[in-house]
């Protein structure tokens, strides 16, 4: 039998196991000829326990171990429980290979130091916490953000035994994916009732626990914990100001800005449902200056951290849906009826996801359909997958899902893909592929769950059906500019036009990023133009001689 962990990885590990600390027990329960994937899970925590004197690996069968089994709260198998000295539990049930060894990894490290790595004030809150509460962390072992996301719900156990919190690899367990819709991952589930998708911070899953567990506490600590996230040191928006600079959007270009503005003195509101942006959904980034072999969500929160330790007046969840002028001035208006007042405009909007716009589209949005198939392939394992798209990443969504899916339909419009030769010959050449081509989505199929797409052919003279049970749109991404509509002209994209140093053709009125009609969309770029867009704003604001910030135009390399 081959090994499971061996070369670098096996040799790393036990460099990293001479700093364990304390004991820690592995609790394996599993059941002869009943759990297919109880042998290999069984195989990993003996090859696992045998590279430290400090881990221990203890088998039970899930049967005849039922006492057991009671005691430390498991129901399913396969199982592994990591439990120290204490009396915490932190519970895996599937497989931990793939990206989920990461998990199993970090719980160890953490039961043998007894140290959850939260910050102090976040760990004195979760440890306050006096109801029961379940955690179960959903995921697929191609997701590269799921251990982030099991590893906050574990910190969470550790401190406090009131909350039991597993990772539930979803294949393992289709029944529970079905039970929850898990369509996307990570998911998590709150006590049966409250769920939430993404790998989301500490502090905001303190937040959904509270929302679930204790709704009158949830309410009082909302805003009071918001200062718990690092040096937090940004500010609520006051909308009776009239700020020196707007800036509209969360992503790299509009954090850059940021931080430029506040740097050079200018008085800022940042406006963003949230900020991340795209990068938050991108598995690996390679090609950022100083930061290889990063991940998209980790760089996304440094970026966070770097921006919200500035005195920033902030408005973070709501989008701006509509920019216009009074009196010279800039007035942007939030979804929830919410107005402020600026002397320029720094808009870094960013792009979206397109869709369909047809029948059934908003129904089965999270719950059939999604955009990441690498996230979310492994929950399609023995079903019929539809792609939507004929470019590079329609050809490498439906690559993703060939490992899983029985069937991959690839949709597209045109005649011909346009995908890379080399890329399109992996998928079509395929027996589990069927081509669509020279056809449209004209609705998608179903009552509580998606069960197909309805395609019509382009001159609308055939129809025909298609049974499957998930649908990735890989159709490409519209520019946020709507709230810019009748404001200023809009390329054929619908894209913002900017001169060399971000401005507009409207004054006062700059734009960074994705949005703009910059041909090259990339991290170090949008960066990059979010800071040309910030001097070029106070520069503008200098010259008129309309800001009270002591700014010197004569600091290239600030």
């Amino acid at each position: 039998m081959s090994k499971l962990i061996e070369g670098e990885t096996r040799v790393e590990l036990q460099k990293v196991f001479e700093g364990l600390v304390s004991p820690v027990k592995l609790i394996f329960f599993t059941q002869e000829n009943a759990c297919p994937a109880c042998a290999q899970q069984r195989q990993l925590l003996e090859e696992f326990a045998s590279m430290s004197e400090k881990l221990e690996l203890v088998v039970h069968d899930f049967v005849l171990h039922g006492d057991e089994a009671l005691n430390y709260g498991v129901d399913k198998i396969p199982a592994t429980v990591v439990t120290g000295e204490g009396e915490y539990k932190l519970r895996f049930y599937g497989l931990t290979v793939g990206y989920e060894f990461s998990s199993l990894v970090q719980a160890v490290l953490m039961v043998s130091s007894r140290h959850s790595g939260l910050d102090a004030e976040l760990e004195e809150l979760v440890r306050n916490i006096r109801e029961k509460v379940h955690i179960q962390v959903m995921v697929t072992l191609t997701c590269p953000y799921c251990p982030k996301m099991v590893h906050v719900a574990h910190q969470f156990a550790l401190v406090n035994t009131n909350i039991q919190a597993d990772m539930v690899e979803a294949s393992q367990f289709p029944q529970l994916t079905q039970k929850y819709n898990v369509t996307a991952v990570p998911k998590t589930i709150i006590n049966e009732t409250h769920s939430f998708e993404g790998a989301l911070p500490a502090e905001t899953v303190y937040m959904e626990i509270l929302k679930a567990a204790n709704p009158a506490e949830y309410g009082r600590l909302r805003e009071v914990v918001r200062e718990f996230e690092g040096e937090r040191k940004t500010v609520a928006a006051n909308e009776n100001h009239e700020y020196e600079t707007i800036i509209v959007g969360g992503g790299p270009a509009a954090m850059s800005a940021a931080i430029y503005s506040v740097r050079k003195g200018l008085d800022v509101v940042l406006i963003a449902k949230k900020l991340g942006g795209q990068i938050e959904n991108t598995a690996k980034i390679d090609n950022y200056l100083g930061m290889p072999e990063q991940n998209g969500s980790d760089l996304a929160e440094a970026f966070r951290r770097h921006v919200e330790s500035y005195p920033i007046a902030e408005v973070l969840g709501s989008n701006v849906m509509r920019i216009s002028m009074a009196n010279g001035d800039f007035i942007a208006a939030t979804e929830d009826n919410h107005q402020f007042k600026g002397k320029s405009v720094i808009y870094c909007a960013g792009k979206e996801y397109d869709r369909l716009g047809v029948p059934g589209e908003d129904i089965f949005l999270g719950k059939g359909i999604g955009f990441c198939a690498t996230c979310d392939a492994p929950l399609y394992q023995g079903k019929r997958v539809a792609v939507v798209g004929g470019g590079n990443s329609a050809f490498t969504a439906a690559r993703d899902m060939l490992s899983f899916a029985s069937e991959v339909h690839l949709i597209h419009r045109k005649s011909e893909f346009k995908a890379d030769v080399g890329l399109a010959e992996d998928v079509i050449n395929r027996k589990n592929v069927t081509l669509h081509k020279g056809v449209i989505v004209h609705s998608f199929l179903g009552k509580e769950k998606l069960t197909g797409v309805r395609l019509e052919s382009i001159d609308g003279k055939n129809q025909y059906d298609v049974n499957v049970d998930g649908v990735f749109l890989e159709i490409g991404l519209t520019p946020n500019t709507a709230p810019l509509k009748g404001l200023i002209e809009l390329n054929e994209k619908g894209e913002v036009p900017v001169g060399r140093d971000q401005s507009t053709k409207i004054e006062g009125l700059f734009a960074a990023g994705d949005v703009t009609d910059v041909e090259e969309k990339q991290i170090s770029i949008a960066v990059g133009h979010g800071a040309i867009a910030a001097l070029t704003a106070c520069s503008y604001l200098a010259g008129k001689g309309v800001t009270g910030s002591k700014i010197n135009l004569k600091e290239p390399w600030e």
